[in-house]
């Protein structure tokens, strides 16, 4: 038997003024988008910004339906817009915030599953990290320099060979 670990490095900031000024600009571009969630059954607003590599900065929010499986998150959907607006550019980093209407939004949160799926066959794609910028709408921060680090044992297409 052989065993193996996997550890995952990351960055934690007091709050947003810790931040270096490119990530907290898009962080608060997260934040602001979450006020375009549209989330009546969760009160759960997510909103993601995303910088490409032209320098643009492309936002998204959740999505929520009343089936609930219809429903999409904010970081597939950001993710979505910018395939769909620049397919040949790639994603340099993605901010996540949220606004819990039911408690304070206050801790960082991480991409689901589905998520951490897109963002590896998205990185993929392009042969690069995507950075990740977690965070509420005050509170600490959390900085992920490669988004794969989230989900180590992943199904890519090499799985597929």
């Amino acid at each position: 038997m052989e065993t193996t670990r996997h550890i995952i490095e990351f960055e934690t900031y007091a709050d947003i003024s810790a931040l270096p000024p490119e990530d907290a600009a898009l962080l608060r571009q997260a934040r602001t988008a979450t006020k375009d969630a549209w989330a009546p059954y969760s009160r759960f607003r997510v909103g993601a910004a995303a910088l490409l590599e032209n320098g643009e900065v492309l936002t998204g929010t959740n999505q929520e339906n009343a089936s609930y499986p219809v429903g999409i998150c904010a970081e597939r959907t950001v993710l979505s817009v910018a395939s769909g607006l620049h397919p040949n550019v790639p994603v340099l980093a993605i901010a996540v915030s949220y606004d819990n209407e039911l408690a304070r939004s206050v801790e960082p949160i991480a991409p689901c599953g589905i998520c951490r799926q897109t963002l590896i066959e998205y990185q993929a794609r392009f042969h690069r990290p995507i950075k990740l910028i977690l965070g509420g709408l005050s509170g600490k921060v959390i900085v992920v320099a490669d988004s794969a680090d989230l989900m180590p044992l992943s199904f890519s297409a090499k799985s597929m060979k």
